[in-house]
This record gives structure tokens, sequence and C-alpha cells, in this order.
């Protein structure tokens, strides 16, 4: 009979200690809930900014992004894996060119602050971001929602991966359209490494967008060719950082000697880079171009 006694309130202060346990986390999540809601409503507030939608988001500053979103360039990759292993001593896909220098680094870092971003880029909040819906993150899910024929964003993203992402993390087509003997990395030993040698005599009206920095991008390959590294500048952004099996379709912008003659492969693409990038006109080529 004692037994039993002992076991029951035994069994009894574990149960009051789960209790207790679990009233605790309950009320923890609850005071967090409390504050993600935000009762002055001003998380509701700041979702539905105008600089969330069209038009304002054209016009937005960095610094008003960043205003809510800091962590972007505030957060660092961990020291090491869960599993242990070391970020220093191993590499990640986008240091394999010799253009990337220094230790990892975060997603929105690589592309706004690090060395290459400031030396080479010229990148905005919106310059990718361009909206979304902060209800669905979906196209065309109600009647109130952003309509299917927004291209600002895709599914359950908030970018255009097709319209941002790819114009840099694309295949390179060095086959299929540029005619090359095999992939850059294994051919480029056969052209020192060096885009320029080709690319002196055409396709020369190239990165005059305002996401770049083009006088700085033509004088880090030439700088290169000395080293043999000059292409990393190029390919580094022409396939060496990919992140999808297509390529992107880059407008033709006009240029000195440009034929007449359109190639089959560009026959649907656009004359000119996107307006919105644009940092001179074009010249008046013939439709096609």
């Amino acid at each position: 009979m004692e037994n039993s006694i002992k076991w029951i309130l035994v069994a009894l202060v574990i149960l009051a200690s789960a209790w207790g346990i679990a009233a605790g986390r309950d009320a923890q999540q609850a005071a967090d809930r409390e504050r993600i809601m935000d009762l002055d409503g001003k998380l509701l507030r700041a979702s539905y900014s105008p600089l969330h939608f069209k038009p304002a988001i054209d016009t937005a500053t960095d610094a008003q992004c960043l205003a809510c979103h800091k962590e972007v360039l505030e957060d660092k990759p961990r020291l090491a894996s869960p599993a242990g292993v070391r970020a220093a001593d191993s590499v990640a896909w986008y240091q394999r060119t010799s253009t990337y220098s220094g230790e990892q680094d975060s997603f929105h870092r690589r592309h706004l602050v690090t060395p290459l971003a400031r030396q080479l880029m010229n990148l905005n909040c919106n310059t990718c971001h361009q909206g979304h819906d902060p209800r669905e993150e979906a196209q065309g899910a109600s009647a109130t929602s952003t309509p299917q024929i927004d291209a600002g964003f895709t599914l359950r993203k908030q970018v255009n991966p097709e319209t941002a992402c790819l114009k840099c993390h694309g295949q390179m087509p060095a086959k299929e359209i540029m005619g090359l003997p095999g992939p850059w990395s294994e051919v480029k030993d056969m052209f020192q490494n060096d885009c320029l040698g080709c690319h002196a005599a055409f396709r020369t009206n190239r990165h005059q967008v305002s996401y770049l920095k083009a006088d700085a991008i033509e004088d880090a390959a030439k700088a290169g060719q000395a080293t043999k590294t000059g292409a990393d500048v190029c390919f580094g952004c022409h396939g060496g950082r990919a992140w999808y099996r297509t390529s992107y379709p880059y407008a033709r912008n006009p240029w000195p000697g440009m034929p007449e003659v359109t190639p089959e492969w560009a026959r649907l693409r656009p004359g000119h880079s996107e307006i919105r990038f644009l940092t001179q006109s074009s010249s008046t080529k013939p439709a096609g171009h």
C-alpha cells in the first residue's frame, strides 16, 4: 500500500512539473505572439506599406528598405556547420573564381557590400525586389490580390528569378550560341582565359545598365589579361556562378559594325536593355537587333 501511494505521489509530481513546463512554454509563446502581432498595428501597417507595391517600389531607396530589413546586411554565415565543418576550411560555390576574395558571406551582402559588389555592381534593393503580395505571395490567389499578369515576383518568392537572378546566374551558352568547342571551364586555356580577345570586336556595347559599373568591369577584365584571369571577371556573372540550367536572353544593344542579319537564336530578343535600367539611348537599328 505504501509503495502504491509513493508511486502515485511521484506520478503527481511528474504531471505537475510537466504541466508547469507546458504552461510556461505556452505563456512564452503567447507573449511572443503578442509581440509579433503588435497591438498597435505597426507590423501590419509596415507589411502593407506602399513601398511594397507599385508604383512606390520603383523609387524606394535602400535606406527606406533597410530601415525594416537591416538584418539582410547584419546576418553572417555560421563559422562552422552543425556537423563541425569550418567555413574557413571549405570553398563555397561562389568562391570558385579568382574574382571573389575574403571569407564566405551572406546572400545580400555578396550583392551589396562585399569588395567585388562595390567594385563592379551598383545594385539596389529594388533592382531585384519589385514588390509582392504580403498576404498570399502568389498572383491571382483572390479577386483582390495581385493579378496573374504581374511579373514583379514569382509564386512563393519575393522576386522574379527569370528577370532578376537569371541575369547573372544563368548558364553560359558556350556551344549552343557562342560556337565554342566546349564549356568555358574546359576550353578557357585555348583563349588565354580572356573574353576580350573576341569581344573587342563584337557585342562591344555592353553593361550599359544602371545596376552595373560598365567601365569598372572593362578595366577589371583588362587588368586580368596579364595573369590570365581576365575572363574570371566576365565568367563570374556569365556562367561561373550559375543557379539555373538556362541562360538569360540578353538584349542585343546595337554596337558599331553590328551585322544587319540577325541570327536565328536572337530573332526574338529585345533590341535594348530594360528601359528602367538603360543608361544610354539605343541607336536606330532595324527591328529585331
